[in-house]
């Protein structure tokens, strides 16, 4: 082979390359932007916790507020 036909081969084997990694680089960053929407819509507007989550959390309070009105010997 000649050194042309090899400097074209290595060449475009190195287009090739630097093209596969910005797309590979582009599709991260488009996967990572996918995530900060998905984690910001989870948090809601004023970053609380969903409504399913302050429900269980009031929840447990009072389960809490219960158990230690049994254990002070305060009947219910």
């Amino acid at each position: 082979m000649e050194p042309i036909s090899i400097a074209l081969i290595g060449a475009s084997v190195l287009l090739a390359a630097a093209m596969a990694a910005v797309v590979g680089l582009k599709g991260w960053q488009s996967w990572l932007d996918f995530k900060r929407l998905e984690l910001a819509s989870q948090t809601g507007d004023h970053g609380l916790p969903p409504a399913s989550g302050r429900i269980e959390l009031a929840d447990l309070k009072e389960r809490v507020r219960k158990l230690e009105q049994i254990a002070s010997g305060i009947d219910i």
